[in-house]
């Protein structure tokens, strides 16, 4: 009888000890890792609507990304780090501010230097399968070299998702039904993500990067509408300050949130297929975009808020949801939540911030008292765009209630020179729509610019566009509560001093702790070659999609 008993207690160990190590299995078990990165999506997004109804949001129809966020992490205060496609992706990939990558900090003439890590490869390393599809670091040379120059990429099943307006469009003139021409463009994304998943060996975890570039312009005029049942004249009423409220803009933004709308239909059928996988459930998933709406006014290229605030929504394994949180992030600090998500060790390399102790807590609201500011800038975007190939050099900082910019060479012209508008042969409407680089290059082309500039001397657009396209105060000042399209600045009104002193302090040591080179010898590494003057040999050429 004891002999009997013995054994049972020892057969009860074995099985508990055995129940153990399943558990603790499960619980280290490394998740898998979806980023859905949309090219020049700012924060646009219908539960955006609901949380601050009167705007635009109103308008888009996001319910892929909005049962995300109601599942997961909802963020209010995400911001890029620089609100042009390269910097901003470096900044994303390395976990670092842009000005610490050296020549990806700027967009054309960008050059990845290997030595700096990335969390794709760092993951890769560790034994995760890694992929992309479509956009990841561009332009820049080698392209996507952070994530393995173009060795991990999935795309044989097409790419034409990313025209997605115009592909609908023309399959829709060849006979075929807007549901019809949308779904074959569907097929494609669930083609290459099918591929990647195929592509791996059992149980091993995976990453992948989903960066479609149809929210880039340009888009089909109407195709908001035609495509989608967006109404532009929904927007009446809507529409920020500093864009005009006329028909063409309304239907130009239309088109915009358009695009964002079969984005949101990609990142369903995406979420579906992990379903499908049974790794829906292993799986943390990401959204958001690389800045804000291109070719109009305060939108990309722009340190406002309208250029560098993003939707960004995290839901999956170790997230607490059914949250909205008002810390403030910048996309760095994803690289470091990825790694630490994976189980890795961050370089100590990185300056961004893992978002884990906010994702994993309970609270809504401020999570972290320490994530009160995001910090924002830029250096060159076009390379042409002013005299001199010069940069426009901006850093920011932005808090719940105040956002100060500092423009180091207000002499200059932020959005590119007034080039071809003083002589006798202007641009045409069809070269202001459809050529970025006829004048005032680093605003995309678009219907949006072509109005703003052929009205620029009526008395009701001549304010906007004097803000979006002239020459701007050395320092910038917003009281965003009561001023939250960023039209009035108060950077001289007495009242605000002491506000700008603290913000303009606090700025300036953490651009010193970080090292930013724009404070050294007067910027001289962003002044001079290769970071500005002409584009050498190595650098992506002009009419590269920006």
């Amino acid at each position: 009888m004891m002999i009997q008993r013995t054994l049972l207690l020892a057969l009860t160990a074995i099985c508990l000890t055995g129940f153990a190590n399943l558990l603790h299995a499960e619980e280290t078990k490394r998740p898998n890792i979806l980023f859905a990165f949309a090219d020049d999506w700012g924060k646009q997004a219908s539960i955006y609507g609901e949380l601050e109804p009167g705007g635009i949001n109103d308008v888009v129809k996001t319910p892929n990304f909005d049962a995300l966020a109601k599942r997961g992490v909802l963020f209010k205060n995400a911001f890029v780090n620089a609100p042009s496609c390269t910097p901003c992706r470096s900044s994303l990939l390395s976990g670092q501010y842009f000005w610490r990558t050296g020549r990806g900090a700027i967009l054309q003439g960008a050059v990845w230097d290997p030595a700096i890590p990335s969390y794709p490869l760092l993951l890769k390393d560790s034994g995760y399968h890694i992929g992309e599809t479509y956009k990841v670091w561009s332009p820049g040379t080698p392209v996507d070299a952070p994530y393995g120059g173009g060795k991990f990429a999935y795309e044989k099943s097409g790419g034409a998702f990313n025209q997605f307006s115009q592909r609908a469009t023309a399959l829709i003139s060849k006979g075929k039904s807007a549901d019809e021409a949308k779904e074959e463009l569907y097929q494609q994304v669930r083609g290459n993500f099918a591929s990647f998943l195929n592509d791996r060996e059992d149980g091993q975890p995976f990453c992948y990067w989903f960066g479609p570039t149809n929210v880039h312009r340009k888009w089909i005029a109407g195709s908001g509408k035609q495509l989608w049942g967006i109404n532009p004249d929904d927007l009446k009423g809507k529409m920020p300050e500093f864009l005009p409220d006329v028909p063409v803009v309304r239907q130009d933004l239309a088109d915009y949130l358009g695009e964002i709308q079969a984005f949101d239909t990609a990142l369903g059928i995406l979420i579906e297929q992990l379903k499908e996988a049974g790794e829906l459930d292993n799986t943390l998933i990401v959204v958001s975009g690389d800045h804000g709406p291109p070719g109009f006014p305060q939108g990309k290229c722009n340190l406002y808020d309208f250029g560098t605030h993003v939707s960004l929504a995290v839901a999956g394994p170790g997230v607490s949801g059914g949250r909205v949180v008002d810390d403030f992030t910048i996309l760095p600090d994803l690289a470091p939540t990825f790694l630490e998500a994976g189980g890795q060790k961050i370089p100590a390399v990185m300056t961004a911030k893992s978002l884990w102790p906010v994702l994993k807590s309970d609270q809504a609201g401020l999570v972290d008292p320490t994530r009160t500011a995001a910090f924002t800038g830029r250096e060159r975007h076009v390379e042409m765009a002013r005299e001199g190939h010069l940069p426009y050099p901006m850093r920011g900082i932005q808090t719940a209630e105040y956002q100060l910019i500092i423009n180091f060479e207000p002499d200059r012209w932020p959005m590119g020179a007034p080039y071809n508008l003083s002589g006798d042969n202007p641009p045409t409407l069809d070269e202001l729509v459809n050529k970025t680089f006829v004048t005032f290059p680093d605003d995309d082309a678009g219907p949006t610019k072509a109005f703003m500039v052929m009205h620029r001397t009526d008395p009701e657009v001549k304010p906007i566009f004097d803000r979006c396209f002239g020459k701007r105060s050395a320092v910038e000042l917003y009281d965003l509560k009561n001023d939250p399209d960023q039209m009035i600045n108060i950077a001289d009104d007495p009242k605000y001093e002491k506000v700008k002193e603290e913000l303009t302090a606090r700025l300036m040591e953490e651009l010193k702790t970080s090292g930013d080179p724009r404070l050294v010898d007067n910027g001289k590494f962003f002044e001079t070659p290769p970071l500005a003057g002409p584009l050498t040999g190595d650098g992506p050429k002009p009419n590269r999609k920006r």
